[in-house]
């Protein structure tokens, strides 16, 4: 211990142990922490939706049996797998940066490996609201698109909705629209674990 040291602690009262046993908090807006806590107090809990809008005409979701399921929820980071029928390639993961919320894509093939595709998504740019929060793509995400030949995605927009009845989430982009609404106020059974993830 150096004489400085034992000076400082002399003046101010500083004891070695204590002198860095915090970590810097991970702050986060009223509005963000509401929209994430609307969310959270799902956990656990899966509900089945269906196409409320795709203005390119029906797709294979418009067939399938739509469910997402809140499974993993902690202080920072919300895992919400997206079941389209018997596909369970899709996880959508919002995490708590320190400068807003992020969403993204996991994306896995059924052996549980990553798709070539994968972990798209946005970023919070303001401080939306407690119900709406928007994702413009995020630039790792633009050069993904770019180097997988998909220039239409360039100017991505996701939006998530969660009111006490719905949750709705939606993709904007020049020309394209598509939203899937979820009916939260019946519950159904979990579907089993998404590809890539285990029984944890």
């Amino acid at each position: 211990m150096t004489r400085l040291f034992i000076i400082a602690v002399a003046l101010f009262g500083v004891s070695q142990s204590h002198a860095v046993t915090k970590p810097a908090p991970l702050v986060s807006i009223p509005t963000h922490n509401a929209f994430f806590d609307a969310i959270k107090q799902h956990c656990g809990k899966a509900f089945e939706g269906e196409v409320s809008v795709d203005n390119q005409g029906p797709s294979t979701f418009s067939r399938e049996k739509l469910v997402m399921h809140v499974r993993m929820c902690n202080d920072t980071q919300l895992h919400i797998p997206f079941h389209v029928g018997d596909n369970a390639s899709r996880t959508w993961i919002i995490t708590k940066t320190g400068s807003g919320l992020s969403l993204k894509h996991d994306h896995r093939k059924s052996d549980g490996h990553y798709d070539p595709v994968t972990m798209y998504g946005g970023h919070t740019l303001d401080a939306g609201f407690d119900h709406i929060q928007s994702f413009p793509v995020d630039e790792y995400s633009r050069q993904l698109f770019a180097q997988k030949g998909l220039p239409q995605s360039l100017t991505n927009i996701w939006q998530m909705y969660i009111y006490p009845d719905t949750f709705s989430y939606r993709l904007i982009r020049e020309g394209r629209e598509f939203r899937v609404d979820f009916d939260l106020t019946s519950p159904i059974a979990p579907p089993p674990p998404p590809w890539g993830y285990g029984d944890d």
